[in-house]
């Protein structure tokens, strides 16, 4: 997580902020207290000195002028212009690089640029440069296709990071063949249009092909596969271990308790148990794979998963944090196995609020009475009769009981939930794209998904407890920005929302629009409108959970962050305390940390999202001239994006291709509106489209609308005055939730 200079920083580069005083600037971050004020205060004075920060006009914080160079960190747009943003923060904020003047700079360089234009808008400047200098190459090897274009060796890059091909000398000393995905380095960055060169590191094998596709998304997200002789050899020694109640554990194998996963799941993390107490009182039992007795802090298996930081879920293979011998073995929770746990007791009152003071930790050897899938436990809870004894069907209904009362208190709490649709590829036994379906959003799901979050919650206020550092996961509340787009966005929906976004307004907005045309627009808009949760050791709580203690401590197999929590969870197990002085790592080492983990947790996300696409496209590279059903996904002033319902992929449509008008942009409401026709056309729309084109290697699929939204019989004449947004009319077709629905609107 970013620290708070970085929040300041971030929050004044802002293109909508107005400078302010200190004061307001601190109330304005969320520094309520006398103690946040002070540190707030001291960050400023300390950026102030580090010339970050400057005085303007009235005592108002405000960022340094920009010269005429600047460094900076290019990013490139879909439009093919792009920005410099100053790696020292000033008030005239990032430049527009125009195609022209990007020389051969590409995404996520560190670049020298001058400034050749400055233009006045209102009390800043809008300045547009020119990139004179490559500092720092943020990608030198990628992936790609080799084709020979006349005569010519060339390879066209994987995705859309660089925007032209490179040229490659003798391809064929590497054994390299016509349309084989290739491993290279580059030589010769591309220039506007202009090919770059290469020389071919690897040849990885037949472009298409599913294990070439894994293996070229391996290279190209520079992910970690497979484990060194030394790991390997530590993880089977590991392994050879006795199942035996030793001291410190309590030994509770016959305790009734079962783990609920995916179909596919092969690492359990989970088991849980439900008991009641002598006041009849609900003992939540969440008892988490003991991986930190496997994993020795320092040694070469802990070593190489903190440089993992996570396991990788690719669709079809699963890149794992630990070696299988521990995630899939000794480590994962299976049913009828004796493991060991560090198991968290939580005992709640009959409204389902936690008696925090009879919270317990404790390391435990475990032995789960069953393995569920979700949807087993879902068929289960409708009251099918499975393959499983009544006590654990009793064990469900009290779980499912309990989940719900722990949900309805946390909503009342102010938890947000966004109902946003989700999709499961399904795959032959090739690797191809077959099928895809809705997942799976029953409600076990839920119930685990709020039992996970007590638990996180009840190690964090232990943690918490003793003031010392450590990995938390926090979620920002939403910039101001970000909260007045929402506000202004909710109400062109016709309701209304504070500009401060609090939780129980958001909830209730989210409820409003459930089942409605509207439901996936706001839920989209509000999605958009948060920030990302990530991990830091910085205390400010996480907002979409409303919880002011939270870490990660419930999937130490796939997930470092939690296994540093796990060792923190041994010391206070074995001292019954703990302290800075107990080896604990500091906070500065955690920023680092959480830094770290925070990017490899990113990068396991673009790669399965880039595979994921890159498999749908070969199976929809079958299908051109067939038709899907999407949904606008986005919208900007030159056209639409569309995503695919049953795939999920996402699609543009060029605004000339929606029908015969002149499409208006209103970036408040998000929307494009026919200036003549009236027609609306906003997130959430529902539309056919027909697939025209489908281009694997730099993952575009060219749709366009199986009818345009507009035609020429519905175009006013033009001296008909136009209404837009205001216009009372009885035969204009409304586009706002769907094509198929159609609605007489008076507007007040």
């Amino acid at each position: 997580m970013k620290s708070l200079k970085d929040r300041i920083l971030k929050f004044v580069k802002n293109s909508e902020y107005s400078p302010v005083t200190e004061n307001r600037l601190a109330e304005m971050l969320g520094a309520d207290d006398k103690q946040q004020r002070e540190q707030f205060s001291q960050t400023v004075q300390n950026m102030l000195e580090e010339g970050l920060l400057d005085i303007g006009k009235n005592s108002r914080i405000t960022l340094p002028s920009s010269g005429d160079v600047v460094k900076g960190k290019f990013r490139s747009t879909r439009q093919e212009f792009g920005f410099v943003a100053p790696l020292t923060a000033t008030r005239d904020g990032d430049l527009r690089i125009e195609r022209h003047n990007i020389n051969s700079a590409c995404d996520g360089d560190i670049v020298e640029a001058k400034v050749i234009r400055r233009r006045r808008k209102g009390k800043k400047f809008l300045l547009a440069g020119k990139i004179t200098k490559v500092i720092e190459r943020a990608k030198t090897t990628s992936t790609g296709t080799l084709y020979k274009n006349e005569g010519r060796w060339m390879i066209v890059p994987d995705g859309n990071f660089f925007k032209a091909p490179f040229n490659v000398d003798d391809p064929q000393i590497k054994g390299a063949k016509q349309e084989d995905k290739v491993y290279y380095e580059v030589l010769k960055y591309p220039k506007d249009k202009t090919p770059g060169k290469a020389v071919i590191i690897d040849v990885i094998g037949r472009a298409g092909l599913y294990e070439t596709e894994i293996e070229a998304t391996i290279k190209n997200f520079e992910l970690r596969s497979g484990f060194d002789k030394q790991c390997t050899e530590q993880a089977r020694k590991c392994a050879d271990v006795d199942f035996k109640p030793g001291k410190g554990y309590d030994d509770i194998r016959d305790k009734e308790l079962i783990t609920i996963d995916p179909d596919t799941a092969k690492d359990y993390d989970d088991a849980i148990s439900l008991e009641f107490d002598e006041d009849n009182n609900p003992v939540l039992g969440i008892h988490i794979a003991d991986v930190s007795r496997f994993v020795t802090q320092g040694s070469a298996l802990d070593e190489e998963a903190g440089l993992r930081g996570n396991s990788v879920y690719l669709p079809g293979r699963v890149l794992p944090m630990l070696p299988e011998v521990l995630s899939n073995g000794v480590c994962s929770l299976q049913p009828n196995q004796p493991r060991f746990a560090k198991s968290v007791y939580i005992t709640y009152d009959k409204r389902g609020r936690v008696i925090k003071s009879k919270t317990k930790y404790a390391n435990s050897l475990i032995q789960s009475s069953a393995r569920l899938t979700y949807r087993d436990a879902d068929r289960m809870l409708q009251g099918e009769k499975l393959d499983f004894p009544q006590e654990i069907y009793k064990l469900l209904r009290d779980m499912d009981m309990l989940a719900r009362r722990i949900e309805k208190r946390r909503e009342q709490d102010g938890m947000i939930h966004l109902d946003l649709p989700d999709i499961d590829l399904v795959l032959n036994d090739n690797g191809e794209v077959v099928d895809a379906n809705p997942a799976d959003q029953s409600y076990p799901h839920t119930i685990i998904e709020m039992f996970m979050v007590e638990a996180n919650e009840a190690v964090a206020r232990l943690l918490d407890s003793f003031d010392i550092p450590f990995i938390r996961r926090i979620h920002p509340d939403p910039d101001a920005f970000s909260a007045q787009r929402l506000a202004d966005f909710v109400s062109v929906c016709g309701m209304k929302l504070p500009s401060s976004a609090d939780r129980e307004s958001l909830r209730k907005i989210l409820d409003k629009v459930r089942g409605t045309g509207l439901e996936y627009a706001v839920n989209n808009a509000v999605l958009r409108s948060l920030q990302k949760a990530v991990y830091s050791p910085e205390n400010i709580g996480h907002y979409a959970l409303s919880s002011r203690h939270y870490t990660h401590f419930t999937s130490p197999i796939r997930r470092y962050a939690d296994l540093t929590i796990h060792r923190l969870l041994d010391k206070y197990l074995k001292e019954g305390r703990l302290s800075e002085k107990m080896g604990i790592p500091s906070e500065e080492d955690l920023v680092q940390l959480g830094g770290y983990i925070s990017s490899t947790e990113d990068k396991a996300e673009n790669a399965e999202r880039d595979l994921k696409k890159v498999l749908i496209l070969q199976m929809l590279e079958k299908k051109v001239g067939e038709t899907l059903e999407c949904y606008v996904s986005g919208v900007i002033r030159k056209g639409i994006f569309v995503q695919c319902k049953k795939f999920g992929i996402e699609g543009f449509i060029s605004s000339e291709e929606l029908g015969p008008d002149r499409w208006e942009f209103h970036e408040k409401s998000q929307s494009l509106t026919g200036q003549h026709s009236g027609v609306r056309v906003r997130i959430g729309l529902e539309i056919d489209v027909t697939i025209t084109n489908v281009v694997v290697p730099i993952r575009q699929i060219t749709l366009l609308p199986v009818e345009p939204l507009v035609k020429k019989t519905e175009l006013k004449p033009k001296h008909e005055k136009k209404h837009k947004f205001k216009a009372k009319t009885k035969d204009r077709r409304s586009y706002t939730h769907s094509r198929k629905r159609k609605s007489k609107r008076k507007r007040k």
